[in-house]
């Protein structure tokens, strides 16, 4: 893939857009909680239960409950304003999380936790998916979006870096339950933030709000392929969580989980910031086969790793391969989906990967418990492969369509009109 340094402007102009800094250090802030769920919930349930497949099926109910509600709350966002659902949303998952906590340590059934599980995860904030409409709003039309895909990808993973390590320091040296309250206490007070700049959020008219009645940015084909895809990462998120997990358990060395898993997180940060900073000639359908090919090839070694070292390595690898599907999948979605809808589409996203994760974790969970021996890193392989195939064979699906042609762009009953 050819590319060019100098023909695209640059990270410092996109923090130079006026009005970004106002909703980027709270959006940092109310994002970096996301990180710590759900390997605090691992963490906390493995050391109640004494299993991984538990501990991984109640993070997994969260993961699903977050998938499941995160495009409704997208479609919310964009019909009522971003403001008008965060905060009921943070007020809810902060409680859900408490109580999740209060019933793992009291030693509670297992379905009492998936139950409490189900609120905490259906009422996570899209925080991300709402700083990604607001960049859209600022730049619209502007060459820099690209740049913010990646800033934004950049930004994610940070918290990715933070986020597993502050939750196992906090669960490995303070109290098994210490993760998921620092979690829920940071989402209070980070939502609250976020919510308060006003100035910055989408604006809802009239005339948007009646048309995002109608449309649903799941009806875009591109969209749909672009979820199976990010379900494929989400496999590789939940099975490094969990077998990460397992393996340092296994060699006595708890506390290099998220050390591990911060070097996978690095790897993913440096390659992000490294595909922002370039401005590709390739087209970006093509940039997202040939990125994933090279993320599944990556993910399958996982399993035949049996030292820390090579572990780290592959680790190291197989994020430096997931930023660029990242990031070229959101910049697709300018192109793909109208804008009165993209909050929705960008939620649909981030609830595949929490879906994907979600059915990783509980796979992987399960296979290390009957097998162990990093079993559970098959998960990855096996997610990305599959996630791999359908993209190969629908990626004609992710081109927009044609300027000056006729599309309905899926609006209800409503008449097609033309484009121009």
């Amino acid at each position: 893939m050819a590319s060019t340094v100098t023909s695209r402007p640059g990270y410092g102009q996109l923090l130079r857009t006026r009005g970004a800094w106002t909703f980027l250090l709270p959006g940092f802030a109310a994002r970096q909680p996301f990180a710590m769920l759900t390997l605090s919930i691992v963490l906390l349930v493995q050391h109640t239960t004494g299993s991984y497949g538990a501990a991984g099926a109640a993070a997994a109910v969260t993961g699903v409950a977050m998938a499941v509600f995160a495009p409704y709350s997208g479609r919310l966002a964009d019909r009522y304003g971003q403001r008008a659902v965060l905060l009921p949303g943070v007020l809810v998952h902060t409680l859900s999380a408490l109580a999740l906590t209060v019933l793992a340590l009291a030693h509670a059934p297992l379905w009492a936790l998936f139950v409490a599980a189900v609120p905490t995860g259906a009422s996570v904030p899209q925080i991300g998916p709402m700083v990604r409409a607001r960049w859209g709003v600022k730049l619209q039309g502007s060459p820099l979006m690209t740049t913010a895909a990646a800033f934004e990808s950049v930004t994610d993973e940070l918290t990715f870096v933070v986020g597993p390590l502050l939750a196992t320091a906090l669960c490995t040296t303070v109290h098994p339950a210490a993760g998921l309250v620092a979690e829920a206490s940071l989402t209070l007070l980070g939502g609250l933030l976020f919510a308060a700049r006003k100035s910055t959020q989408p604006a809802v008219t009239a005339a948007e709000h009646a048309r995002v009645k109608h449309a649903s940015a799941l009806r875009v084909p591109g969209v749909r392929v672009l979820i199976v895809t990010f379900l494929g990462i989400g496999s590789v998120f939940g099975g490094m969580q969990v077998s990460l997990a397992a393996f340092t358990e296994s060699i006595g060395e708890p506390g290099l989980n998220g050390v591990l898993y911060g070097v996978f997180a690095a790897g993913n940060m440096l390659s992000g910031v490294v595909c922002g900073a370039v401005a590709w000639r390739a087209a970006p359908q093509r940039r997202l086969v040939i990125g994933y090919a090279a993320l599944a090839l990556a993910a399958s070694g996982l399993w035949a790793a049996h030292s820390v070292l090579v572990l780290a390595g592959l680790g190291l690898l197989v994020g430096m391969c997931i930023a660029p599907a990242l990031i070229t999948g959101y910049t697709l979605v300018e192109s793909l989906v109208p804008a009165g809808a993209r909050t929705e589409a960008f939620t649909w996203l981030t609830g595949a990967v929490a879906l994907g994760q979600a059915a990783a974790v509980t796979v992987a969970g399960q296979l290390e418990d009957r097998f162990s021996d990093g079993a559970g890193f098959l998960v990855p392989m096996g997610g990305t492969v599959l996630a791999l195939v359908t993209l190969v064979a629908l990626r004609s699906r992710l081109s927009a369509r044609p300027r000056g042609r006729t599309v309905a762009r899926g609006v209800g009953h409503r008449m097609p009109v033309a484009v121009d």
